[in-house]
C-alpha cells in the first residue's frame, strides 16, 4: 500500500505507518506533475497539508486512490463533496494543533499590545541611533489581564484559545451558531482540572463588547465573515486576529479601518492570496504578521503524523 506524503509528515508518524508495512513516498511532487505521479505509482493514499490542492481533476484522474488525509484542520484545499461521490475517504485531524494555533493568537495578542510586530522591524535599523524615540513610540502598551477577548467559534481551537485566556485573567465573551453552551477544563501544571461552563451570545455582542477579537471558524464560501459592517460594530481602538482561514476578514475594510483608527492592531497569519498575500497587508504598520504557522510547531507535527497514521490504519483495519 503506497502513500504519498505530497506536503510532507513527521518522523513519528512517517515512522508509525512503515512499521506497519506502508511504503511512504515524501518526496514533493508539483501540481502540475501530481496526477501523473500518482497514476505511475499507483498511490493509494494522499496526505497533503494546505500546499497541495486536491480539486476534481485529481480525484476524477487518479482511480488508485482510497484516502486523502489532510494534516490540519481545514479541508479547504480538498473537494470533499466530490471525493464522497467517488467513495474516497477523507479525514483531517482536528485536535493535533489545536495546543499550536492557539498559542500563535496570544503571540499575536502580546506582539500586538506591545508593539513587538514593529520594535522588531525597527530596533535593528534605528535601535542604536533613536532609541530613546522608541521607548516613546512604545510606551502606550497595555495588559491583557482583565481585557475581553471575543472568540469567533468555539470548537478545539476556540476552546484551548480559552484556557489561555483565563489563565492569564482575561474575560472570554464567545459567539458560535451552533452551540449554546459548552464546558471547557482547565488544565494545571500538577494534573489538577477544572471545568468552567461557557455560554455563548450574539455575534453583535462579541463585536460591541470585545476589546480584541480572534477567529476560529471555517471559510464562508459566500462573503467575509468580518467586513465592513462588522468592524464598525467593534469597539473603537480594539484588535483582531485571525489565524483560521484567508478569505473571513475583509482586508481592504479591515485596511481601511486600521488607517482610519478605528482599530488599533490586526495579527494574521492567513490570507486571501496565499502564497502571495497582499503587499499593501505586508507593509502595514499595524499589522502583526506570519506565514500561515499556526501548526508549525515540532509537537503539532508529531501529533498530526501520529494521527493521520493511526486513522489510515484504522481504514485499513490493521490494529496494533
Amino acid at each position: 500500500m503506497r502513500i504519498l506524503a505530497n506536503d510532507g509528515i513527521s518522523q513519528k508518524g512517517y515512522n508509525a505507518l512503515k512499521e506497519k508495512g506502508f511504503s511512504i513516498i515524501t518526496e514533493k511532487i508539483d501540481q502540475k506533475n501530481i496526477i501523473d505521479y500518482i497514476n505511475k505509482e499507483k498511490i493509494e493514499v494522499l496526505l497533503v497539508r494546505s500546499a497541495t490542492k486536491v480539486g476534481k481533476d485529481i480525484l476524477d484522474s487518479c482511480p488508485s486512490i482510497k484516502v486523502i488525509g489532510r494534516g490540519g484542520v481545514g479541508m479547504d484545499n480538498i473537494d470533499v463533496e466530490h471525493a464522497r461521490k467517488k467513495n474516497i475517504t477523507t479525514f483531517n485531524t482536528p485536535s493535533a494543533s489545536s495546543t499550536s494555533v492557539a498559542e500563535l493568537v496570544f503571540t499575536h495578542l502580546f506582539s500586538m499590545t506591545r508593539y513587538l510586530f514593529d520594535s522588531n522591524r525597527k530596533m535593528p535599523l534605528y535601535g542604536d541611533s533613536e532609541f530613546k524615540k522608541l521607548k516613546s513610540n512604545y510606551s502606550n502598551g497595555k495588559e491583557l489581564f482583565g481585557k475581553n477577548l471575543g472568540i469567533i467559534g468555539f470548537g478545539r481551537i476556540g476552546k484551548e484559545v480559552a484556557r489561555i485566556a483565563i489563565g492569564i485573567g482575561m474575560n472570554i465573551i464567545v459567539h458560535d451558531k451552533f452551540i449554546s453552551n459548552s464546558d471547557i477544563e482547565l488544565k494545571y501544571f500538577n494534573g489538577e482540572t477544572k471545568k468552567i461552563n461557557i455560554k455563548t451570545v450574539s455575534m453583535d455582542t462579541v463585536l460591541k463588547e470585545s476589546d480584541f477579537i480572534t477567529l476560529h471558524i471555517p471559510k464562508s464560501e459566500d462573503n467575509p465573515i468580518i467586513g465592513a459592517n462588522e468592524i464598525g460594530k467593534m469597539k473603537n481602538g480594539s484588535g483582531i486576529i485571525n489565524a483560521s482561514r484567508g478569505g473571513i476578514i475583509d482586508e481592504d475594510a479591515l485596511m481601511f479601518a486600521l488607517d482610519k483608527e478605528k482599530l488599533s492592531y490586526a495579527g494574521l497569519d492567513v490570507y486571501n492570496n496565499e502564497p502571495k498575500p497582499s503587499i499593501h497587508l505586508m507593509m502595514h504598520n499595524a499589522i502583526s504578521l506570519t506565514p500561515h504557522i499556526g501548526a508549525a510547531t515540532i509537537e503539532a507535527q508529531e501529533k498530526i503524523g501520529l494521527e493521520l497514521a493511526e486513522q489510515i490504519c484504522s481504514f485499513y483495519n490493521i490494529n496494533d
